[in-house]
Order: C-alpha cells, then structure tokens, then sequence
C-alpha cells in the first residue's frame, strides 16, 4: 500500500506530507480545495502522463514522491513535471516513465469522475470484459491474435502482389535482366578508376617510354648523376681520413648513390612494362564502353553498380516468390478469414461467459446501492474479424425491469451512474488492486444511497487501501482516515482529521455550518451509524 506521500507545488498544493494508513481513506474539502489533485499524484507515481499545467505557481516543476510497500519490499517512486519534461525516480535512480507504470500499474486502479463515459465505448467495455476471461477464455483470446496476425500478413502479401500478374511478370522480368546484365560484366570493385589510369597509361606509352628512357641516360650515363656522385664521394672519403668527423657526409652520399642506383633500375623496369599494343588498347576501350554503360543505367561508380546488382538479384528472387505466391493466396486468404471466424466466434462465446458473470456480480452490488430490481447485460453479437476480435460488445442498463434496457449513457441519469461505476469496476476486478482511488464518483447519490455506497466502499477497503474523493458525509464518515484539503488564499493545504475535527468537517458537509451543535450531533450520530455497519459488514 502507500505509506507515505509527498506533493510539492502540484497545482495550488504548496507542499504536503500525508501517511494514509490503511482501508478507506476519505479526501474532502470545499469545492476547488484541489482534492483531486491527490490523485493527480497518484496518477504521475503509476506512470501515466504528464500534463505541465499542473505545475503551480511556487516555482518551475511539480514534484510528487511515494513510498509503497509491495509485499515485503519497499519502494521509493518520484516524479517531477517541469514545462515540456517530466523525469521518473525509482529509489533515487532516474528511470524511463514507463517503469513506473511496469512496477505499479496494477497496483494502482484509479477510477476517474467521468468513467461513465467509457461504459458507453466498446473498447472500454472490451478490456473490462477480457480482463474477466476464464482460462479458456485467455487461450481463445490468444488462438485470435493468432489467427488475426496471419490474416495481416496474408493481406500484405495480396497487396504487394497488386492485383495485376502482368504487372507483377513484367517486374519480375526486368529485375532479372538487370541481375544479369551487371553479373555477366564479371565487375569488381574499384575497377573504373584503375582502367581509367591505366588507359592514360597507354594512351601516352611513346612519349612516356621517351621521358623514362632519357632520365635513365641522365642518371647511368658517362657524366651523368651517378658518375658525379661517386666521384663526389670519392672525394669525401678523402677528407674523412684527414677528419674523421665527415663520416656522416661520406654515410649520406653512399645512401644517396644507393637510392638513385634502385631508381634507374626500378625506370628501366616501368619503361620495359609499358604495353603499347594497339590491341591492348583497343580492348580495354572496349572495357571503358562497357562500364560506362552500366554506370549511365546503375549508378554513377563501378562500386554502385555491384551494389545494384546485388539489390536487383535480391529483387528478382522476392517477385519470383511473390509470383509463386499468386497462385495460392487467394485459398490461403480464404482460410484465414475461416480460421479467424471461427477463433472468434470461440472468443466471442468465452467474453459471453465472463460478461455473464460480471454482470450477476454488479447487479448484486446494485441492489446493495438500492436499486431494486437492476438489469445489467453485456451483449456480445457476431462481427467481421477485427484487431480485437469477431464481435460486437454492448453494455445496456436499466434501473427497473419494467424500463426497456439501453445504452448506458443515454438511459442512466447522473446518480444512477455513479453508483454503476462503482458496481462495474468492483464487478470487474478494481478490488484485485492493491491500491484503489475513487475520484468524485458520488455525483448526484445522497440519503440512504450515499450510505450504502460508503458501506460498499468500506467493505471494498477491508484488506487493502481505498482512496475516496468525495463531497458527502454519508461516505466519509465510513473512512478509517480522514484528510482534508483547505483553501489557504492562492495555496491549499491537506491535514488529517480526527476527533472534534472529523466531527467539524462533517457538520460542514452536512450543513455548511462548521461550529453548529446540532449538525456536529447529526454528525456524531453518521459516525456512529457507519461505524455499527462496517461492525455488522465485517
């Protein structure tokens, strides 16, 4: 449960500590006190997300921290809303938001003011509905999944097959063409740039092979570098025997005379490897049109042209599959659509079951609310195969059997479905949650029906921790703890109460008049009323 919970700048809560404590826990205060911003907080501590204008005036972000107890661990959750960002801290590391509602999300249920609304949406009444499957209801809800996803995937093929074989043949015929044209060239990469160097090479063999020949002259030649040199080195040997510190000198020109003897070689060898065959050259012309055939049609180098071809095989390989596949996926289509029918009409019977049961629980609870003689029903009807299923769900409610069953939110008045809410979420598995938050859903209920929901409430707390936000006495005077938010000029401000206090803050719901002997002795007598039935409920 939620043993301790700090707010900071939340709205118009400057800063508030509460320890909730656990069953039924009220939270009242005059209207725009900002009581459900408690709940605000909750909200933000499971994960869901953030809205900045819930920062209040005291500065740039909202801070909201809680300390649960799972079990025999406890854990730290905290959250902080600045303008475009909010971060999320388990024990004091930051995390993605998303662990929060991983950690306690079912933990956590909280049931908002207006959840009527979602009654009334198929969706809604779908997760309620799934949420109650049998075993062999949660099987069949994974046999559809099944059978919907290879549906998907059928149709993907069917629409990327198009509808047009002719098309499709013609596709398939040029991504081979292409795949062969480029692997018979017999590429390899990089080729472009050495047969453009090398056909400079050719191109110019005469008066390379001249400019070769007369540097090698130059260097080996009588009087030529060579002769020079040595004769140079001759002379400096000369010296170093005078002075022996010339050997460095003596040391360079023998490196010198090396290097250049290597060089005059490695030229007679480039000059003797030149090919300038007229053949040669005609071939490798040849060579130069093809590539730059298939770099006008494939890509603007050698290396994109392989790169092409490898995509246009692999192009050609998926169209001829797609073309196998022509052939058969009409009749795959057509038993997948069987499959899915017949997965979900086996859904559709086991969500009969669950909304059969959900509904004799939240009659049940109805009749503890006064009505007396409800009608819930959940409908579910045959569809064409969806994302969800093969069927249509519809919630339909009448107060009376007298009156004809409709749709929810069009044939329960305000107080009526206040008190549906709260049937249907317990009905549905609400009270699984370690911690349950009712927001306002007391709206339009009073007299004896607003103390037989707080009798409800009560019994729905015994053994785990309900938040209630609620402007009646009758509900509050059923909570083991009770807070009240207070206006304070711009800021508002939560204390628990108990005692005299509790008993202020009853006569002023009952009344308006805090300091009234008689509404505090009205609200002495709804204490001590809801305090002989939760005795007799337990």
């Amino acid at each position: 449960m939620l043993e301790e919970l700090f707010v900071a700048n939340l709205g118009i809560i400057a800063a508030s500590r509460i320890e909730p404590g656990a069953g039924l826990v009220a939270i009242t205060g005059e209207t725009g006190a900002g009581k459900t911003l408690l709940l605000g907080a909750l909200h933000l501590l499971r994960g869901d997300p953030a809205r900045s204008d819930r920062i209040g005036p005291r500065g740039d972000e909202a801070r909201v921290e809680g300390r649960f107890v799972l079990g025999d661990d406890e854990v730290v959750v905290a959250r902080r809303v600045a303008a475009g960002k909010s971060r999320a801290y388990v024990d004091g590391a930051m995390v993605p938001a998303k662990l929060l509602a991983e950690k306690l999300d079912t933990m956590v249920e909280i049931v908002e003011q207006h959840e009527h609304v979602s009654l009334g949406r198929e969706s809604s009444v779908r997760r309620l509905i799934d949420g109650l499957l049998d075993a062999s209801g949660v099987e069949a809800s994974s046999n559809y999944r099944d059978t919907w996803e290879r549906l998907i995937a059928l149709r993907v093929d069917r629409d990327q097959l198009g509808g047009d074989a002719r098309a499709l043949a013609r596709e398939l015929d040029l991504a081979r063409h292409e795949s062969r044209e480029i692997a018979a060239a017999s590429l390899r990469p990089g080729e472009d740039a050495e047969l453009k160097a090398a056909l400079g090479r050719i191109r110019h063999a005469a008066e390379i092979i001249e400019s070769l020949a007369a540097a090698t002259t130059a260097i080996e030649d009588e009087e030529g570098a060579l002769d020079r040199l040595r004769l140079a080195l001759d002379r400096v040997r000369s010296a170093r025997d005078l002075d022996p510190s010339l050997q460095p000198f003596v040391a360079r020109l023998e490196s010198a005379i090396s290097e250049i003897d290597e060089a005059a070689a490695d030229l007679r060898a480039v000059t003797e490897s030149i090919d300038h065959d007229p053949g040669t050259l005609k071939s490798m012309e040849e060579r130069t049109a093809v590539l730059g055939d298939l770099k006008r049609k494939y890509g603007a180098t050698v290396d994109e042209v392989i790169a092409y071809g490898t995509a246009a095989t692999e192009r050609a390989e998926r169209l001829a599959a797609l073309a196998a596949r022509a052939e058969t996926i009409d009749a795959d289509l057509a038993a997948a659509r069987a499959d899915a029918v017949g997965a979900g009409e086996a859904l559709a019977e086991a969500r009969r079951r669950a909304g059969k049961a959900l509904t004799t629980d939240a009659v049940d609870l109805l009749r503890q609310l006064g009505f007396r003689d409800p009608v819930l029903a959940v409908e579910v009807s045959g569809g064409p195969p969806g994302p969800h299923g093969a069927d249509r769900i519809t919630l339909s409610f009448a107060s009376t059997r007298g009156l004809t069953p409709g749709p929810v939110g069009r044939v329960a008045s305000g107080g009526e479905l206040s008190r549906l809410v709260l049937a249907v979420r317990v009905a549905a598995g609400v009270a699984d949650a370690e911690v349950v938050a009712f927001d306002e859903i007391d709206s339009g209920v009073g007299g004896a029906t607003a103390l037989a929901m707080g009798e409800l409430l009560a019994r729905l707390a015994a053994g785990r921790q309900v938040f209630v936000v609620t402007h009646l006495p009758q509900i509050a005077a059923f909570a083991d703890t009770h807070f009240v938010v207070e206006r304070v000029a711009d800021s508002a401000v939560v204390r628990q109460v108990a005692g005299e206090e509790r008993l202020s803050e009853l006569s002023r719901m009952l009344g308006g008049i805090e300091e009234s002997a008689q509404g505090r002795g009205h609200a002495a007598e709804l204490l001590a009323l809801a305090g002989e039935r939760k005795e007799t409920g337990r």
